[in-house]
């Protein structure tokens, strides 16, 4: 039978897709499907045939996956902000282990690295640190902030989340209501036209301060001072409320620009024993727990002797950069975000670290011109993995240990292929990390060692 679309057929799940899909086959044809799980029997509509492949809807479960849970979220089936709400934990860890190995064997060609078991936190529930809600307007006219449904720019207006840190929960309905007294208007992202864009809530998961921040396209919204103290005075640990101005007509969230309205524009919060200024559009990770089991294990397989140089590459705020430095001789950060190399300053001034230097630049600009061979180099670029002239550079300057910190185990397999395929450099160890429960993302770092083809 040849499939067209409309069709119903059914199919078993047998396995999962990097992007979370369930995957099945009918005849020979792959066939993924969303919100389904490894073992679950079901009803699919089909929606698209592609040359390779075909994607379907879920129609209906004929027999429910052992791995199958309730979602603990009353959303879950319309929310695009998570995709595995209905699979259970344990096998999630499993899904994102088989990910890594199968990953790396495919596109890196390494078939027996060492692979740890994955890092998990305590709870999966309760972890982001930091959320952004897009507002929006009902078709009642009442004011809305939630997220996308799945595949669309339709709004789910949402009171609570369950993988946002729970202070959130607390305020988010008070938040909306007092917005919605005021006169400031709603942005229309097809129209452009009204202020308010988004909501920002940031949190210090062990000191609890709080930041709320508006984005809007408008820097003098009516009264905002007055709603500001209010919520600074109903919220004991809300320690500032921030307006982030943004113009353009895109989906970027941030613009480049935020000011303070009531207290002050950043939270502290204490990481790796260290103190940590961050603002509303700062970098950090947003499972605090994992991001310190994942530095300790770094710091655990680099057995530091307090004589080496190291290098961190796209050293954000200086999260990882910092504490390493403490255990090192001496340190240098690259990050080309010009209020990250800020940050990352004053958090060096805020914990005494003097042995650290941040430069801004590309890393594949700044690499080929430093003056020095540092003993680690610190790799953790954005999901598109490193510029071809890191890699290049790096084959040259031979630093004796890379550390590669990657959200995407596709590049990150190419990017380890390049550095190996001279053998100059052995892939020794791999620790994925469940940094984003609830989602098909895993966290991975790889450990390599220098060391001459004999």
């Amino acid at each position: 039978m040849t499939l067209k679309q409309g069709d119903l057929i059914e199919i078993e799940i047998t396995g999962l897709s990097n992007n979370g899909d369930g995957i099945g086959r009918y005849e020979g044809q792959v066939i993924f499907v969303p919100d389904t799980v490894t073992g679950d029997l079901i009803l699919t509509r089909v929606a698209q045939i592609k040359a390779k492949y075909a994607q379907g809807s879920l129609e209906e479960i004929l027999t429910h996956s052992p791995y199958r849970i309730r979602p603990k979220c009353i959303v879950a089936d319309k929310c695009g902000g998570c995709q595995w709400l209905h699979i259970q934990d344990e096998y999630q860890h499993q899904a994102k282990q088989e990910q890594v190995i199968e990953t790396l064997r495919r596109i890196g060609g390494f078939s027996d690295a060492t692979i740890a078991p994955i890092l998990s936190s305590e709870s999966s529930l309760g972890y982001r640190n930091k959320v952004t809600y897009p507002f929006g307007i009902s078709k009642m006219g009442n004011l809305q902030a939630g997220y996308y449904r799945k595949n669309t720019h339709q709004l789910i207006n949402l009171n609570q989340c369950p993988v946002q840190d729970q202070h959130f929960n607390h305020i988010l309905k008070a938040i909306k209501a007092d917005i919605s007294k005021q006169e400031w208007t709603i942005y229309n992202e097809k129209t452009g036209e009204g202020s308010l864009r988004h909501l920002s809530l940031r949190i210090g998961k062990r000191t609890e301060e709080m930041l709320l921040t508006l984005i809007s396209n408008d820097r003098n919204l009516k009264g905002i001072q007055k709603q500001a103290q209010q919520w600074l005075d109903r919220y004991h640990n809300l320690v500032g409320v921030c307006i982030n101005y943004n113009t353009k007509p895109n989906n970027i969230i941030f613009g480049e620009e935020t000011f303070c309205i009531k207290g002050q524009d950043y939270l502290e919060e204490t990481f790796a024993g260290l103190r940590f200024q961050l603002k509303a559009d700062t970098f950090f990770q947003v499972n605090t727990e994992v991001a310190e089991a994942l530095l300790n294990v770094i710091i655990e397989r680099l057995n530091l002797t307090g004589e080496e140089v190291l290098l961190d590459a796209y050293s954000g705020i200086g999260t990882f950069t910092l504490p390493l430095a403490k255990k090192v001789k001496k340190a240098m950060g690259i990050e080309s975000y010009s209020p990250s190399i800020v940050m990352a300053n004053i958090n060096a001034k805020l914990n005494n670290i003097d042995n650290i230097t941040f430069e801004i630049g590309k890393v594949e600009t700044i690499l080929p011109q430093l003056d020095f061979t540092p003993d680690i180099v610190l790799l953790d670029p954005p999901r598109k993995g490193c510029d071809r002239q890191v890699i290049e550079t790096l084959l040259k300057l031979k630093p004796s240990r890379i550390v590669y910190i990657s959200c995407n185990p596709a590049t990150l397999a190419r990017d380890l292929q390049l550095l190996c395929e001279t053998q100059e450099y052995q892939l020794t160890y791999i620790q994925p990390a469940d940094m984003f429960p609830q989602t098909p993302h895993v966290e991975t770092v790889a450990f390599l060692e220098f060391s001459k083809p004999s």
